[in-house]
């Protein structure tokens, strides 16, 4: 159903209401151009939108999304639940101007006990659970995952190195010498021992630390009953550790062995959710989040919103703590435990422990708030003076900065980066291995050439209507005059005319805050020394030239490590390894006969002659 009515407003949606039905499903307002404004789902479909129909009775966001709707949409299904999912996977693919939306998709770290060796190897996972083994998780941070693997290590001194480094270990490593490993790698443990101790750290991270330190304490004492003084005083060395893991734990909930708490603040039509986990009674960190609000929503809608986008990728616990009510919580909990195919309970504390856990994570979430908006006003006013200095019509919404990095022209790469009224947007980072051959090496005028006119054909392609925020408002150049007309020749032949351009040139004696700025058509300016909007600009251009240069020292290694095998076809990792191993490098492997490769391992005679063809153009 997507024929358009020409009114707009209440009058094309009271349009729709005779062909509706009473039924479940999911409905999509869309503006002239046809873009999504809003998705939402409904019990009833027809007494929705009979909602959106009345002339008067909305807030002010409903109200101005009903005036912008031209068509809408509607896709009906067989229950409510099948419909909230629906609505959330079409926000997720659409992200609508008025609906919620979590901007941070990142995923979350776990902790692996592997358990493909006889050994088992603890280390730091994240991504799809696909290796044998058992998952911890999830923490908040690297940083939290890191600092819980070293407790680990020195409390129950577990190898983290990897199968092939533990099977050509020949003495013990470093690790082993300042106690933080057992070296099961060389027999300084058995197989029987080292179980142990992987069955203790597991029951670490269950959080059952009290029992663990009983059964060290009666082994000390047996140990040192037997007069084996050496494994007694190293029993005593573990206890000590364990007492000063448990000691340094933020939050030792003692009632909540596995939850999440979850506490939202809203303030001035921004929101701050701030994330903790707790896992086997013990915190593993916190996170915060920053939803974008499509306007005046409730808390309890910003909250359902936040769970089921939240939990849309990851597992939810067993638990979940809210400072607010979720819009339709039995549904949301329906789903969520649909999802973790087991029961998921939702609840908003008033008193006790699990209240004091809320309470926390809301004033966290208040203060991160205070801070962002702090910061943000600081932002605004630098976009407002940048404005200003630069003649724009208003604050750049979306600034792009782009610089180029090579070594004489190899390894050339360009790097793009954002910023806006939230600081450096690095999720839009972007960088672009330079292709074209018939650039002279070292020549930043063609490279700049090639990238400005991928980016921007690119969006042309995308959004020749420029609807989108994907269009810069300012473009920042790192170079003079020249460039700055360069990219003026580049951007007008592809018909893009109206986009400010500035380029930041080093100045006198290339001093660092003597900057000259050019603009198209206009003499060079300076700002005074002490200008912030001085510091700023250095700021953006800076952080061009660390991505561009992180980029291009990160290919430069790529191709330091490549090797003439990595273009033969059908050869992996495993068939390289055993190729150089068998020959000693790629070079003898490009002068070996069919007879020669087929006697290595898992090289088939097909194989062999594959090969062999390779590297002798198949003659």
């Amino acid at each position: 159903m997507t024929d358009k009515p020409a009114q707009t407003g209440p009058a094309v949606i009271q349009g729709y209401l005779r062909n509706l039905e009473s039924s479940p499903g999911v409905y999509r307002m869309l503006d002239a151009q046809g873009a999504v404004l809003y998705v939402g789902k409904a019990r009833d479909l027809k007494a929705r939108v009979s909602n959106y129909a009345r002339p008067t009775g909305h807030s002010g966001r409903i109200a101005r999304m009903i005036r912008e709707t031209h068509s809408m949409m509607f896709l009906t299904t067989r229950t409510e639940t099948e419909a909230l999912l629906l609505e959330q996977n079409l926000i997720k693919q659409l992200k609508p101007r008025y609906n919620v939306l979590l901007r941070d998709d990142k995923s979350f770290p776990n902790i692996l006990v592997a358990k493909s060796h006889a050994f088992p190897q603890i280390k730091k996972h994240r991504g799809a659970k696909s290796e044998k083994g058992d998952y911890y998780g999830p923490f908040a941070s690297a940083g939290a995952v890191n600092r819980t693997l070293n407790q680990l290590q020195r409390v129950f001194l577990l190898r983290n190195c990897s199968d092939s480094t533990f099977d050509s270990r020949t003495r013990p490593c470093l690790l082993f010498q300042i106690k933080r490993c057992s070296a099961p790698c060389v027999g300084r443990i058995s197989e029987s021992d080292y179980a142990g101790l992987v069955n203790d750290a597991e029951r670490f991270l269950q959080g059952k630390t009290t029992a663990i330190q009983a059964h060290l304490a009666q082994e000390m004492a047996a140990a040192a009953e037997a007069m084996e003084y050496e494994r007694a005083a190293a029993l005593r060395d573990r206890i000590k550790a364990l007492t000063a893991v448990q000691s340094v734990q933020a939050i030792n909930p003692k009632g909540v062995p596995e939850a999440d708490v979850i506490a939202l603040h809203i303030e001035s039509g921004q929101a701050c959710v701030q994330v903790f986990f707790i896992r086997g009674n013990q915190s593993w960190g916190n996170r915060d989040f920053y939803p974008r609000l499509g306007g005046a929503e409730s808390p309890d809608e910003v909250m359902q919103a936040f769970l089921l986008q939240f939990y849309d990728d990851k597992p939810p616990p067993r638990m979940i703590l809210l400072s607010h009510g979720a819009e339709d919580p039995d549904l949301t909990a329906e789903v969520l435990s649909e999802r973790a195919r087991r029961k998921v309970d939702i609840s908003v504390p008033q008193r006790g422990e699990k209240f004091e856990l809320v309470t926390n994570a809301l004033r966290n979430a208040r203060e991160s708030l205070a801070r962002r908006m702090s910061e943000s006003a600081t932002q605004l006013r630098l976009l407002e003076g940048l404005a200003e200095a630069f003649d724009l019509p208003g604050p750049p919404r979306r600034i792009e900065v782009y610089d180029n990095s090579h070594i004489q022209g190899t390894a050339a790469v360009g790097g793009m980066i954002v910023a806006g009224a939230e600081g450096f947007i690095k999720s839009q980072y972007r960088k672009f291995n330079i292709k074209g051959t018939e650039i002279t090496p070292g020549d930043d005028f063609g490279m700049m050439k090639e990238v400005l006119t991928r980016r921007f054909s690119r969006l042309l392609k995308e959004d020749p209507d420029r609807a989108s925020e994907a269009w810069p408002d300012l473009l920042l150049i790192d170079g003079g005059a020249g460039q700055v007309s360069a990219v003026e020749g580049i951007l007008a032949d592809l018909g893009v005319e109206d986009i400010p351009i500035v380029g930041v040139a080093k100045g006198v004696d290339r001093d660092h805050g003597k900057e000259e700025f050019h603009r198209p058509g206009q003499r060079p300016m300076a700002l005074r020394m002490n200008d912030p909007v001085l510091y700023f600009v250095q700021r953006l251009r800076d952080e061009a030239h660390r991505w561009a240069i992180g980029t291009h020292r990160a290919k430069r290694a790529k191709a330091f490590t490549a090797s003439p095998l990595d273009e033969v076809p059908g050869v992996g990792a495993a068939r390289k390894r055993a190729l150089l191993a068998h020959f000693g490098s790629a070079k003898a492997v490009s002068r070996a006969g069919v007879a020669d490769l087929q006697a290595v391992d898992g090289i088939s005679d097909a194989m062999a002659q594959s090969i062999y063809d390779h590297f002798h153009d198949g003659h």
